[in-house]
């Protein structure tokens, strides 16, 4: 018996085993299975960030940070949707916002006035290309080199040409021009308030359009009220003159300007040295055609020499020319000298006017008219 109880087993001892880790705690029915390194290393997870006050009672709405295209406008924001859509308030126009049953306004867009921006539906792209669907088809033709707006540009010149030669006077077109100008800039109107009459406008006139003319009025009315101007105020030969630079300079520089204007230096934003360059060639051109062949035979022609406003003599004026103790046949040219300098300075005043951007009027305004206004103040000094 004792010998029995010398090679009795000993009894298993008790092994106390550590706390569970939190991961060990989700096991099922007591179970805790072995822990590898890459779960070790899954179940490490970094601090989490100091918690973020929600409460924005007290805070800026300014300050807050939303995102920029599903958030509602706050009151004195503006955002532009694409290159071409002019910057309007939120809450300015407020027939455009949605009306809660309470008369509370929540700063979401009505569903009745998402057609007033149809063009959208076109193309919801950022780029300008899509608003006029013509534009999408002829990309290069229409869109980029602008064709037929500078043949209808370019014609106006040989319309001028035309009158000019066959001994119409200013004061018989000028009120032509009126009479065009009030139906074309009703209808431009009209079209701005009605969507549905602009849509059909840009389908018939798309084509000569460019596309910041759909939120913007028509060039044709600047067009139009620079010519009658021009013909209205000054001489015969200014405001044909004016007209010309308008039609040829205006388009020889957007077309050499759109060529090489990324070879040469910026005037300003949208006008290039190129273009300017060649506005004032084109300018001197014209202006040698016109002063030195067209005008005067015409002149002879219907015996109405006086009526314009270079004679061919260039002179300093009295006051200048007694100070310098000079006589009049000293202090003036005549011929192709004089010739050669009216020319030049209209090419100058033409590549100016074309380049100058003032208060940001459309320049088939403000050509005509910096055109007259210059080539009318130089003649009354030295003409």
């Amino acid at each position: 018996m004792d010998s029995s109880r010398q090679y009795e087993v000993p009894q298993t001892p008790r092994v106390i085993s550590p706390s569970p880790t939190p991961s060990e705690l989700s096991g099922k029915e007591g179970y805790f299975g072995p822990v590898t390194r890459s779960a070790a290393r899954k179940n490490r997870r970094p601090p989490s960030p100091p918690r973020i006050d929600e409460d924005s009672s007290g805070s800026d709405p300014e300050k807050r940070a939303r995102t920029r295209s599903r958030s509602p406008m706050l009151e004195g924001r503006r955002r532009r949707m694409s290159g071409l859509t002019a910057l309007k308030k939120a809450g300015g126009d407020k027939k455009t916002e949605l009306t809660m049953p309470n008369g509370t306004v929540n700063g979401h867009l009505s569903p009745a006035q998402a057609n007033k921006n149809y063009w959208r539906e076109m193309s919801r792209s950022p780029s300008p290309l899509g608003l006029i669907p013509i534009h999408q088809k002829w990309r290069s033709f229409i869109h980029r080199h602008e064709i037929p707006r500078k043949i209808l540009h370019v014609s106006i010149g040989f319309l001028t040409v035309f009158l000019y030669c066959t001994g119409r006077q200013p004061d018989q077109i000028h009120p032509v021009l009126l009479t065009l100008l009030i139906p074309i800039a009703a209808t431009d109107v009209i079209r701005h308030r009605y969507w549905q009459v602009n849509r059909f406008y840009i389908r018939c006139l798309g084509a000569l359009m460019r596309e910041s003319e759909v939120d913007g009025y028509n060039g044709v009315i600047s067009y139009l009220l620079g010519a009658w101007m021009v013909l209205c105020f000054c001489p015969k030969d200014i405001g044909v003159m004016s007209i010309l630079l308008l039609s040829w300079c205006d388009t020889a520089a957007s077309t050499f300007g759109r060529l090489w204007g990324h070879h040469t230096w910026r005037v300003r934003k949208g006008k290039s040295l190129a273009g300017s360059i060649a506005a004032c060639i084109t300018g001197i051109i014209t202006a040698g055609f016109f002063w030195g062949w067209l005008g005067p035979l015409v002149a002879s022609q219907n015996h109405d020499e006086n009526s314009f406003a270079f004679q061919g003599v260039l002179a300093l004026p009295p006051s200048v020319r007694n100070a310098l103790g000079l006589s009049f046949a000293e202090s003036s040219i005549t011929g192709y000298l004089a010739l050669g300098a009216m020319s030049a300075w209209a090419g100058f005043v033409a590549s100016v006017s074309e380049a100058i951007d003032l208060f940001g009027w459309d320049d088939n305004l403000t050509i005509p008219a910096l055109c007259g206004a210059g080539l009318w103040g130089f003649l009354k000094i030295f003409g």
